[in-house]
């Protein structure tokens, strides 16, 4: 099987001859459009501070050379921004040549379009998280504006990505703390399961999957996530949600889990036989060689304190016991 059959298979519960991966000789590639606005790269300001501005012309800072940064001023600090604020132009074909381009240097990967966010994650920045939740019940006719405008960007990407053969779409959406998702289930299901449900039904009717990375316990809104067209859920840690708990989701509809070693809590305990256990457990309960699972790498060993050999060890196992043949097909 080639690496882009096997994450079909793995995605589509077909029975994948080994466990997908994305370490190592990864079976997917990312792909990103060239379309460029505001963008800059990072740059050092002084005093180990660094500082850059995003698509959206939001301004981002951080106080080392590798972590992410956070948001420090938002575009749209006065709300009366939004009438005359204009989204990035993603609609452009030639914006997605490279993409193309791509396609046709790895035919055998698996090849995943990267889209900035859904509304959520690309509106929360522009106003900064603080706010945006405030406005999200203050400010409720003009989120839903913002948010009507995103999707229809958001759009303009499946529809580009398809059309220069992308086999799915990826967005960054942090929806939840460490206990508990950002607001309520009901509004959540009210302001933004139906604009799921559009956006995964466009992808799907253009045949590609739709894959979703968040941060934070989700639970409460992983059914409804399902419900309305994800297919892969990306979760750095899926110890906080409980394996068990995402096991059961998979018997109530065919959602795969793409995950490393839980990066905030096994890994931590740098100990082999914890972490080699944790790689086999994950086996065990989320892929038993039918698919549902992808072995993970969080690629920023730095940021999180690891020596790469930590990961190294869970790959390892995933490779040494992810293989179909070791399991009864389900």
């Amino acid at each position: 099987m080639t690496p882009r059959e096997i994450i079909r298979r793995t995605i589509e519960y077909s029975g994948p001859e080994r466990i997908a991966r994305t370490y190592g000789d990864s079976d997917m590639c990312d792909a990103f459009c060239s379309a460029k606005t505001h963008a800059t790269d990072w740059k050092e300001t002084g005093g180990d501070q660094w500082e850059r501005t995003d698509e959206w012309g939001n301004t981002w800072r951080r106080i080392d050379a590798t972590s992410k940064g956070e948001v420090a001023m938002g575009v749209l600090e006065n709300i009366s921004a939004i009438d005359t604020y204009k989204l990035p132009d993603y609609s452009k074909p030639e914006d997605y040549i490279c993409v193309s381009d791509m396609r046709a240097q790895v035919p055998d990967k698996w090849l995943l379009g990267q889209i900035p966010g859904f509304a959520f994650n690309i509106a929360r920045k522009m106003r900064k998280l603080d706010q945006y939740l405030m406005d999200l019940v203050l400010e409720a006719d003009r989120m839903h504006e913002l948010h009507d405008r995103i999707d229809n960007m958001v759009e303009d990407m499946i529809r580009n990505y398809a059309a220069v053969g992308v086999d799915g779409v990826m967005f960054l959406e942090d929806w939840g703390t460490q206990c508990q998702t950002l607001i309520s289930p009901d509004m959540w299901r009210k302001e933004f399961f139906p604009r799921f449900v559009k956006l995964c039904g466009i992808a799907h009717d253009l045949g590609i999957k739709v894959f979703m990375h968040s941060c934070g316990k989700i639970e409460a809104i992983v059914p409804g996530l399902m419900e309305a067209g994800i297919d892969v859920l990306q979760f750095d840690q899926p110890d906080l949600h409980g394996l068990d708990i995402l096991a059961a989701h998979q018997k109530r509809g065919k959602i795969t889990f793409w995950c490393p070693v839980d990066i905030q809590k096994t890994l931590q305990l740098l100990d082999e036989n914890i972490i080699r256990n944790k790689a086999r457990e994950m086996l065990d309960k989320l892929w038993h060689g039918r698919g549902g699972f992808i072995a993970g790498y969080y690629v920023d060993n730095k940021s999180i304190g690891l020596d790469p050999k930590w990961q190294g060890y869970a790959c390892d196992e995933f490779s040494k016991y992810g293989i179909a043949t070791r399991y009864k097909v389900m």
